[in-house]
């Protein structure tokens, strides 16, 4: 028998229930990425991680005077990996990372696929 400890799997479900589309596949160009940052009131908000693209738009937080702006327009996954707010972080390469940081960063793709709708993928992404 094994001493060792296996951790209790994360919670992920929201506090309220969200009806979500199917996930898309639509490519999304980093340029059109881009202008999506809440900065436009006629685009949508987005944020990509691990290339897939979520529309954030009913989130205050991602709007341009919001906690996680930073992350809005752009592909996190490696900010979110290292729970860093800095711009320079906000890029879509992880592969390097930790193997506990892409733990991290798996968890915060959950997070967000079980409350964002999926509204394509990042043209050209090599960070699937």
């Amino acid at each position: 028998m094994s001493s060792g400890h296996v951790p209790e799997p994360k919670n992920f479900e929201p506090k309220k229930p969200v009806s979500l589309d199917p996930p898309k596949d639509d490519p999304i160009s980093v340029q059109h990425l881009s202008k999506c940052d809440g900065t436009d009131p006629n685009l949508p908000v987005y944020v990509a991680i691990k290339g897939k693209v979520f529309d954030v738009s009913g989130n205050a937080a991602y709007a341009p005077k919001g906690q996680y702006h930073v992350f809005a327009g752009k592909d996190a996954s490696r900010a979110l990996a290292s729970s860093s707010l800095k711009p320079e972080d906000c890029r879509a390469e992880w592969q390097d990372l930790s193997d506990k940081e892409k733990m991290v960063l798996n968890e915060w793709f959950t997070f967000f696929s079980k409350r964002y709708n999926i509204v394509g993928v990042v043209q050209g992404a090599e960070n699937l």
